[in-house]
C-alpha cells in the first residue's frame, strides 16, 4: 500500500535529482548492501527512517539537514540516531538510499487548499509509519527513539565532558 505515491529508489548522493525535490512531501530511507537505486518503492526491513517536511526549501532542504547532520553537524533529529550507529559518512552514503513523495502546494499560502495539502502530509507520514509497522511489526530504527540514541546525546556529550 501506498507504494505508487514514492518515487523509485535514489542513491542518497543524487538525491536532489529527484523530480519535484522542491516541494515538501515525505521522505523514507533505507540502509541497503544491495544496491536498490532504481526500483519502484517497495517496503523493506532496510527502511531505517521515514520522515516529512512541511518547510519552504521542501524536502531538498531537509534531506540537506539530514545530510549535514550526518556528516557532523547539528539539526535534524533522526540523522542524529543515524550517526550515532553509522559514524562513518563515506561508508555509510554508499549504502543510504531515498524515496520522495512530494507535495505539490505552496508552504508560504495560507489558502485553504495548500493548508489541506500541507495537512495530509503530516497525515500520510502516520499513514506510512502505520504501514511498516503493519508490514513489519515495528517502526523504522531510528524513528524508534526509545531504542535508538542520538550521536549528540551520547558520543558527543560524552567527549566534551572528557
Amino acid at each position: 500500500m501506498y507504494s505508487d505515491k514514492f518515487s523509485p529508489w535514489i542513491n542518497w548522493e543524487k538525491r536532489n535529482e529527484v523530480p519535484r525535490v522542491n516541494y515538501p512531501g515525505i521522505y523514507i530511507i533505507a540502509i541497503s548492501d544491495n544496491d536498490i537505486s532504481g526500483y519502484e518503492f517497495n517496503w523493506l526491513t532496510e527502511i531505517v527512517y521515514i520522515g516529512m517536511t512541511n518547510s519552504i526549501t521542501g524536502l531538498k532542504g531537509r534531506l540537506q539537514q539530514f545530510d549535514n547532520t550526518i556528516i557532523g553537524k547539528t539539526g535534524h533529529g533522526g540523522a542524529d540516531r543515524v550517526r550515532f550507529k553509522y559514524q562513518n559518512y563515506d561508508q555509510l552514503i554508499s549504502n543510504l538510499y531515498v524515496a520522495v513523495s512530494p507535495f505539490e502546494c505552496s508552504v508560504k499560502s495560507n489558502q485553504p487548499s495548500d493548508l489541506r495539502i500541507m495537512g495530509n502530509i503530516t497525515k500520510f507520514e502516520y499513514d506510512c509509519f502505520a504501514q511498516f509497522v503493519e508490514e513489519f511489526g515495528f517502526l523504522p530504527e531510528f524513528n524508534n527513539k526509545k531504542t535508538s540514541p542520538k550521536y549528540s546525546l551520547t558520543i558527543a556529550r560524552n567527549n566534551e565532558i572528557k
